[in-house]
């Protein structure tokens, strides 16, 4: 086994410091000497600097640094740009800011809190400078989405209130958030659960640098000055730092996605120290967040779990799911149209009736009006009645109110739509015309 002195470490670790320090003189070098107008093609190339982003890490993890201060100002220019890759760059490195941040001795971390209260103070406002309100969509079950099928939850009751409920669209507004020029005691987890806030918003853009030192914040937060940090490999000396719920539930938003994207084992011993902190300090909301999350983890780490996008989603088709008995627009429609088919059918039931009634004329006018060639269906009975009653007016009617009846019968049946009929050679069926000159005759 090679043993290496505490000389031999000290040397190396000050030869790797003076190496990224002088990587990042030189980035810092090159950008001062970039205009506006060549800074936005400078955004794809940042992200092919391998080695800027942990020199980068190490400046800011080095309290003695004397290039902590430009890399902080340099940060903020970057993040006040208007191309999304450069802002990206700049909030990768939001959580081991946080952590130096609250560690630190304040008066010793200024430019670091300079940095974090201009993010806030971008973030709060527009591009006019107004102030900005935040609003976000509360999910409905009744709603598909990539998580879940609203067939697939089983038959929900459709009441009168469900149905009231069904595209009623819930929104949460946030804001209208204030300037901070400095931060207090008061304002500070205020200001600092809104960073959080935007990290996560932009968390899948994170690389895999940035997952990891989420992590590493989460449990250094958690367990300083508890008993639980001589357990860990890291067994520098710190106080214990005060944390909020709010802040310690967007912990766990950005180590939930860490947990599937690479950083298993970090996720999951961040997430046993934020619940281990939870507990001490008897916090409600980050203990029902952080036992939902962690009973809903699997026994192993799941298949990919060195890479990026292993949270497998099954899609599947929701149109064998549709159950027979589903309410739709076009379900109405057709039971429309079978009430309306039976009122008529139940009409026309009703007047042939009234022909049935008086057999000494309607039947012989009925045989007489029948042509001998229909061969064809009709879907219309009305149609043959037609003809029947203006022959019995024709033949004679014992009195002239029946006479009236029977011809307001026919007039009523004309304005039903002419239906075709197959008719023997040499036969043609009766127009309406000559059915009003009969009861003109009458």
């Amino acid at each position: 086994m090679l043993h290496i002195s505490k000389g031999t470490a000290i040397a190396v670790t000050d030869l790797l410091r003076r190496c990224c320090a002088a990587s990042v003189y030189c980035w810092l070098t090159k950008l001062n000497a970039l205009s506006e107008t060549q800074m936005s093609g400078y955004a794809g190339v940042l992200d092919q600097k391998n080695t800027l982003v942990p020199a980068l890490y190490s400046i800011i993890q080095d309290p003695d640094s004397e290039l902590l201060e430009p890399v902080c100002h340099q940060l903020f220019e970057l993040y006040r740009s208007s191309e999304d890759c450069l802002r990206r760059f700049t909030l990768q490195f939001l959580p081991e800011l946080l952590w130096v941040y609250l560690r630190r001795d304040r008066h010793s971390s200024g430019c670091i809190e300079a940095l974090l209260l201009g993010i806030y103070n971008l973030e709060i406002v527009d591009k006019d400078g107004n102030g900005k309100l935040f609003s976000f969509l509360i999910p409905s079950l009744s709603k598909p989405s990539i998580y879940h099928e609203p067939s697939s939850l089983g038959s929900m009751a459709l009441t009168e209130g469900a149905l009231c409920q069904h595209d009623l669209i819930r929104v949460i507004y946030s804001g209208l958030h204030p300037q901070r020029e400095t931060f207090t005691a008061q304002n500070r987890f205020e200001v600092l659960c809104f960073l959080m806030l935007c990290y996560n918003s932009l968390v899948v853009y994170m690389p895999h640098s940035s997952h990891r030192a989420v992590c590493r914040m989460s449990s250094r937060l958690c367990v300083s000055g508890f008993p639980r940090q001589q357990l860990k490999a890291w067994t520098t000396p710190c106080m214990r730092v005060l944390l909020e719920p709010q802040f310690m539930v967007q912990m766990l938003a950005a180590v939930y996605h860490a947990i599937y994207n690479g950083e298993w084992d970090a996720g999951r011993e961040a997430l046993d120290d934020i619940l281990y902190r939870a507990q001490l300090e008897l916090y409600s909301e980050p203990l029902l967040l952080g036992n939902a999350m962690k009973s809903s983890l699997p026994g192993s780490a799941p298949d990919g779990s060195q890479g990026r996008k292993v949270l497998q989603v099954e899609v599947t088709s929701s149109i064998r799911r549709i159950s027979r008995c589903t309410i739709t627009a076009a379900s109405i429609r057709r039971l429309r149209w079978k009430r309306e088919d039976a009122d008529q059918l139940s009409r026309e039931e009703d007047s042939s009736g009234l022909n049935d009634a008086d057999e000494g004329f309607s039947s012989g006018a009925s045989s007489s009006s029948q042509p001998s060639g229909v061969r064809g269906r009709k879907s219309r009975p009305s149609a043959r009645r037609t003809s029947s009653t203006s022959l019995d007016c024709r033949a004679g009617l014992g009195s002239g109110a029946e006479a009236r009846r029977y011809s307001i019968l026919s007039l009523q049946e004309q304005h039903l739509p002419e239906e075709t009929e197959l008719l023997s050679p040499g036969k043609q069926s009766r127009s309406p015309s000559f059915n009003m000159q009969i009861i003109s005759q009458v």
